[in-house]
């Protein structure tokens, strides 16, 4: 590969460094430069900066104000130090999360990897699927009337960073943080839901929280990361620890409970039995397929507190919880694909077939 080819990767959200961490280190062992566009999100920019890797701020305020006309310029600025950056570097290739309205007039060709159905995430479909080359999707993805424009892949997005060919649990990571070594714990994860997909959306409250710790206590040990602020009831629980640890945590942890839909698709993937506490619940195809085929999830609308006490005390006092829920990822595991590998092929020819750009500066 020619040491002068560069591609831009987009970062949206924590997850999608832990996507493309290991398809960048193939690319760059390959010869090619890979640059992080990153839009400041919970802890992505601390992750990115962890890494060592070079990264170019798109957008600077973690949350834009408000309404129709904070998003619209939030997106024009966004926009426009894309586009900068775009005609600045002349990267070969634009592929994450996001394919600008304004920026494909640049040239640059851009794909963008999703794993959410179009009726979840209408407004970025509106604003990211008419503009991009190609669509990777998940095979449960329902893409609408973009179905045909995708790429679809027998995997989860997730399966990027969490398949056994690219991680694996290291209990040593999590013993120094561990109240007590030898007992049981459960992760609780609250979301901040202010996402533009969030609007309407209700989630973990406090009073739930508490609720669920008084059920778990005396079988449990209760660890919570959170985006929001926690009362100081629940304060005492929160865990703080490096980010790049949190999937040696999830790994370990007995259940799983949050209003995160990422990180319940991350527990399955890991075997963690998952429940969701999020009026998401049964609508989204990756997690419908998790709960309803390889049954690793468990989705509960904000509505229905009580189904989501009496689903977590079965799980609490399931017989051999970790060995059965270790079968069911083994089941769900040999349907999928090395994700990380498919991605780093898919660039790798779309390098080999894709024109240079002019005046490519290196």
């Amino acid at each position: 590969m020619n040491k002068s080819e560069r591609i831009a990767i987009f970062l949206g959200h924590p997850a999608h460094y832990h996507m493309f961490k290991h398809v960048t280190a193939e690319l760059e062992a390959r010869g090619v430069e890979v640059d992080y566009l990153v839009k400041r999100k919970d802890i992505l920019e601390e992750l990115v900066r962890r890494s060592g890797h070079r990264y170019y701020i798109v957008r600077r305020k973690e949350r834009p104000a408000t309404g129709k006309i904070g998003l619209a310029m939030a997106l024009v600025g966004m926009e426009l130090r894309v586009i900068g950056y775009l005609l600045q570097r002349r990267p070969r290739l634009l592929i994450g999360t996001y394919a600008p309205v304004i920026s494909h007039l640049t040239g640059v060709p851009m794909i963008v990897c999703c794993e959410d159905d179009t009726t979840v995430v209408p407004r970025f479909a509106r604003t990211s699927y008419p503009y991009a080359d190609t669509i990777l999707a998940p095979r449960y993805c329902d893409g609408g009337k973009w179905d045909k424009k995708m790429t679809k892949y027998a995997g989860f997005q997730k399966l990027a960073y969490l398949h056994p060919n690219r991680f694996t649990p290291n209990r040593d990571i999590i013993a120094p943080y561990l109240r007590h070594p030898d007992r049981p714990f459960v992760m609780m994860r609250f979301a901040k839901l202010q996402a533009h997909h969030d609007e309407a959306i209700g989630g973990m409250s406090n009073q739930v929280a508490r609720h669920l710790i008084d059920l778990l206590s005396e079988q449990y040990d209760v660890y919570i990361t959170a985006e929001r602020p926690l009362d100081n009831t629940l304060e005492t629980y929160r865990l703080h620890i490096n980010p790049l640890d949190i999937h040696h945590w999830l790994a370990f942890a007995s259940i799983y409970i949050g209003d995160s839909q990422s990180m319940a698709v991350e527990a399955s993937m890991l075997g963690t039995p998952s429940v969701r506490f999020s009026d998401f619940a049964q609508r989204i195809g990756v997690l419908n397929a998790l709960e309803d085929r390889y049954h690793l999830t468990f989705g509960i609308p904000s509505n229905q507190p009580e189904r989501l006490y009496e689903t977590v005390s079965q799980l609490a006092n399931t017989p051999d919880l970790h060995d059965e829920y270790q079968r069911r990822r083994e089941a769900m595991l040999k349907e999928q694909i090395d994700v990380s590998q498919f991605f780093t092929d898919f660039i790798l020819n779309r390098l080999c077939t894709t024109s240079h750009p002019k005046n490519t500066n290196t």
